[in-house]
């Protein structure tokens, strides 16, 4: 055992099994910030969503949270938040989990560890007395474009007629590009194809200057709300997909900072305290990475640390065990073994400190001074996403971090399983290389 994990091994603190009726407790430092954001170290690893679960359970019983934010598209979320609201006009479904996230990969959200907590919040409210604010899950993600569109279209059809004439016009020319997305952004880039960009942004703006009559007939205001995000979400996806041919670099920088705005759209409108659920690569702050240090990337932790106030960042790692993931974009979910990890990463000095699982709270002033200084060093960190390569990991999912910059609190299970997916056949979605960089996260 090295000096370092020794050291850690002394202050970190060893944690009960994630079905210990303890296991929230040690979380309630967490409840003090107004936004805490959970990141994982791989989509398909079930100890990762569980314990994600179990503390935002604790979060939203004991300490207020009501919005619980996901890497995930708008309208598929807002199918499971008008279940766990029981909506009015939510026709309702006889599971959680039947009809959203359809889209490839399945297993990230469809699976029996996600459907367990939709099913606590469902009975979570419930509970609660008349007239008492009901907890709800929301998306951040941009991928929704066809989806987006037919809601703004949908939701205008109920409102204004007119306008819904107008935005399907509008829509037109970029409706017929949904499930082509990346052939669009080609076009567009190599053959001189003219942007559907004026129209999308002209019917963002048309629709917020009719906020306050739109906002006055339904639902207190919260479709129009959901509107609005998804016709926002249209305006920054046709982007996306007209730039992911240029570099890496602005596709990521253009996913993230539209979930930032999609989570300041979300705050304005809720105004409650928030925990996010992302991958580590999305929230622990990539100023302290390889992504901002070498490739000039950004990411919605970072952006929550630099334009939000009382903000927390917690990661999750392990060492080996199994995951549920593809080989290649649109391959079938496989569950795969998971190296041991390597002798010079964060996830190997976390191993050898010999405890199954642990929590280490990073924040200065409540950790061991020496030891936090150590965890600044640069070390390598494994990234796993919906695609796993292990032949080449090192290369495919491995990047240097600054461990205690990075993240706050860093949450470590020596050994994890996969989760548990709904559904074993993948559907088949067209995707650019962007979109996969780094390997699907």
């Amino acid at each position: 055992m090295s000096t370092l994990s020794k050291h850690l091994r002394r202050t970190a603190k060893p944690l009960p099994p994630i079905n210990s009726s303890s296991f929230s407790e040690y979380f309630d430092w967490l409840g003090q910030y107004d936004f805490v954001l959970i990141g994982d170290g791989s989509h398909g690893t079930s100890e990762f969503y569980q314990a994600r679960a179990e503390i935002t359970k604790r979060l939203i019983t004991h300490h207020g949270f009501q919005v619980v934010a996901l890497e995930a598209d708008w309208p598929d979320a807002e199918a499971i938040d008008h279940y766990v609201r029981c909506w009015p006009r939510y026709p309702g479904m006889s599971e959680p989990m039947e009809s959203p996230f359809k889209r490839f990969p399945t297993w990230m959200w469809r699976n029996v560890e996600m459907q367990s907590f939709v099913r606590w919040m469902r009975e979570y409210n419930d509970s609660l007395r008349v007239g008492e604010d009901k907890a709800g899950i929301y998306g951040l993600d941009l991928y929704s474009l066809g989806a987006s569109m037919n809601a703004v279209v949908s939701y205008l059809k109920d409102i204004d007629p007119e306008m819904a004439k107008e935005a399907k016009q509008r829509y037109g020319r970029l409706q017929r590009w949904v499930g082509k997305e990346q052939q669009y952004g080609l076009q567009v880039k190599s053959a001189g194809l003219k942007s559907c960009e004026t129209d999308v942004l002209s019917m963002l703006i048309e629709l917020l200057k009719k906020r306050l009559e739109y906002s006055s007939k339904i639902h207190d205001g919260q479709r129009f709300h959901s509107a609005e995000q998804n016709a926002a979400l249209i305006v920054d996806a046709e982007e996306y997909y007209r730039k992911m041919y240029y570099a890496d670099e602005i596709t990521w920088n253009l996913r993230d900072l539209h979930m930032f705005g999609t989570l300041k759209r979300l705050m304005d409108f809720k105004k409650r305290k928030v925990v996010i659920w992302a991958h580590n690569s999305h929230l622990g702050d990539a100023r302290q990475t390889e992504m901002g240090m070498r490739r000039g990337e950004i990411n919605l932790g970072q952006l929550c640390r630099q334009h939000l106030q009382n903000v927390v960042l917690v990661g999750c790692g392990t060492h080996d065990g199994a995951v549920a993931a593809a080989k290649e974009w649109g391959g079938e979910m496989e569950i795969m073994a998971v190296n041991p990890s390597r002798e010079d990463s964060w996830e190997r000095v976390a191993h050898d400190t010999g405890l199954p699982r642990f929590l280490i709270d990073l924040r200065k002033g409540h950790c061991d001074c020496r030891l936090r200084q150590e965890l600044k060093a640069n070390k390598l960190e494994r990234f796993i996403g919906v695609i796993y390569r292990p032949d080449t990991e090192r290369w495919s999912h491995y990047s240097g971090s600054k461990l205690a910059k990075q993240f706050d609190g860093y949450l470590f299970f020596d050994s994890t399983h996969a989760v548990t997916p709904l559904d074993k056949k993948q559907p088949l979605t067209p995707v650019g290389e962007a979109e996969t960089y780094p390997f699907g996260v």
